[in-house]
């Protein structure tokens, strides 16, 4: 079985982790839930074991590589992969709420293979069951709200139960980091204190850094620049304010700190191509109701 979307592909064929290991796709995500028995994939020359009940989640990142890989004959498994648009929405959406995101991020892609409790296969086996019938569903205006909703609930399921490992690891001490590690940490960080500072200059001083060397970093560690990081979440949260209240233009442009109206329609067009009245537009004729 192989169900797809524009940003989401669910499959529990071998096939699916051929194609995706020989295209090596690194702007993705992907989670591979291990039902039963056993596979080993090389990534970045290093072998990972995927055992029974075990979850596997690999981060979007520009320096993965994967090799060869090997399973048991009784291999059967699930694999989630999710586009890097979708994976931003999920990156926002986190950024707003869970104060340990950076940190929690840094523990998985440095640990990718997390072993689940009872209650832990049975939240997995919900979340796929629920995601294939969606993805079988018939078209709808709310498939893609409805698909992100349902990433964002197992990837907080996932976030909670670091809750409980982050305790245990961190009386062993810190794990070290390099610069570049430390200064995107801090800049997302400031980002989540600071969600209406616009420039990228006010970032970089207040990490004593350039603006070029900001963005250097950023791009590197993440394929986007900061500024890019900087649009991102400031037009995710004027579409938000947009379609999810009643505020009138000039009261959110006030609200994000915007010098005016004027200014703030002016870089909502520069950066998605609408006005803020289309935006809202668009959202009220998708759901009319």
């Amino acid at each position: 079985m192989t169900l797809s979307t524009p940003t989401i592909l669910l499959s529990n064929d071998l096939q699916g982790i051929r194609e995706y290991t020989s295209t090596r796709t690194k702007n993705t995500m992907t989670v591979l839930f291990c039902i039963q028995g056993a596979i080993d994939v090389e990534v970045n020359h290093r072998l990972i074991h995927i055992g029974t009940n075990d979850l596997y989640v690999r981060l979007p990142s520009l320096e993965v590589e994967f090799g060869t890989y090997t399973n048991s004959r009784d291999f059967l498994f699930y694999q989630l992969t999710i586009h890097e648009s979708l994976f931003e929405q999920l990156m926002i959406h986190h950024f707003r709420s869970e104060p340990r995101w950076w940190e929690k991020q840094e523990f998985i892609r440095n640990n990718p293979v997390i072993h689940l409790s009872e209650s832990g296969v049975k939240l997995c086996h919900a979340y796929f069951d629920i995601l294939s019938i969606q993805l079988n569903a018939v078209q709808s205006d709310y498939r893609r709200e409805i698909e992100q909703s349902i990433c964002i609930a197992a990837s907080m399921e996932v976030l909670n139960y670091l809750d409980q490992v982050l305790v245990v690891s961190s009386e062993g001490g810190r794990v070290s980091v390099t610069q570049s590690d430390y200064i995107f940490h801090e800049f997302m960080r400031l980002m989540q204190l600071n969600s209406y500072e616009r420039e990228v200059q006010w970032y970089a001083a207040q990490l004593n850094i350039t603006p070029k060397y900001l963005s250097e970093v950023s791009k590197a560690r993440s394929g986007k620049s900061a500024s890019e990081w900087i649009s991102s979440i400031t037009i995710s949260e004027i579409k938000k304010q947009l379609r999810h209240t009643s505020l009138p233009v000039n009261e959110i442009a006030k609200k994000m700190q915007f010098p005016n109206a004027s200014f703030f329609c002016q870089y909502t067009k520069k950066h998605t191509g609408l006005t803020p009245n289309q935006i809202r537009k668009q959202k009220y004729e998708q759901n009319p109701n």
